[in-house]
């Protein structure tokens, strides 16, 4: 896999479509890696779109520095990545951790997207505390501690039954993931605050959240696109937090749509 050296630290990614296409860059959630996009990445190319996967320092391939981190950090990471390849802008999209990484992007760089697409993501940590303790448990006891809970987050019951080989994947993909890096990226989440700062968004914005999502709801999306004066908001149903994964269809659907109709004018 190939690896950029991005503020010193080592970040993988792969780089695939069309030479003359947009690039649809591909941000990751916490504790995964850049293969949950794997349903989305054919279908970009077959539309036109070059696609850009990266691991977030500390996730999958990319190196793993001491934490904490920062979502300024991650956010710096996603720009010197672009500025790696040569790309002057990118359509956004990220999940969860990867939407607060694009809504930082968007309030600060906005000059570099096309677009942005913030999935399943929040804005503001308002109880510090409960990642303080889970901080605590998985250094004390890795992830195999956190990972049930986690697997429940991110899916539904009736998806758990209906793709059990796709939620058997990200059950190992969090279980691969570097405990520092991890805790690394809580600590990023933890200190998150972005009220003010997404009022800076001015790009086209869609905001995607599952109809279940119990880490990241409906009513946080709602604030996001109230806040976000030039975005669209989509509910998807019979979906949790994984929604790119959990209703790929669905996902794909929407965001082709979305990109389609973004008038970039530069595929």
């Amino acid at each position: 896999m190939p690896q950029a050296n991005v503020n010193g630290t080592l970040l993988s990614y792969y780089l695939d479509g069309p030479e003359n296409g947009e690039v649809v860059m591909l941000s990751n959630s916490l504790a995964s890696d850049l293969t949950i996009w794997k349903f989305q990445a054919p279908a970009l190319i077959e539309a036109g779109y070059q696609v850009l996967r990266y691991d977030s320092r500390g996730h999958g391939q990319s190196e793993c520095p001491p934490g904490p981190y920062s979502i300024e950090m991650l956010t710096l990471d996603a720009l010197g990545l672009m500025d790696f390849l040569g790309l002057e802008k990118v359509h956004f999209c990220g999940i969860s951790l990867g939407g607060m990484i694009g809504q930082k992007l968007g309030s600060c760089h906005g000059n570099r997207l096309y677009s942005l697409i913030l999935c399943d993501t929040t804005y503001y940590t308002a109880s510090p505390e409960i990642w303080d303790e889970r901080i605590q448990i998985v250094r004390k006891d890795g992830l195999t501690a956190v990972v049930d809970a986690t697997i429940d987050r991110w899916f539904t019951k009736a998806s758990q039954e209906r793709l059990p080989e796709e939620v058997e994947a990200i059950r190992r993909i969090i279980l691969n993931t570097p405990v520092e890096g991890y805790l690394g990226c809580c600590s990023a989440i933890r200190s998150l605050d972005l009220r003010d700062a997404i009022r800076g968004i001015s790009g086209r914005t869609l905001i995607l959240v599952g109809e279940q999502d119990q880490g990241t709801p409906v009513s946080e999306a709602e604030f996001l696109h109230q806040r976000i004066a030039s975005s669209e908001m989509r509910i998807i149903l019979d979906a949790a937090h994984l929604v790119n994964v959990e209703q790929a269809a669905v996902f794909n659907e929407i965001l082709l749509e979305f990109l389609g109709n973004s008038g970039s004018g530069a595929r």
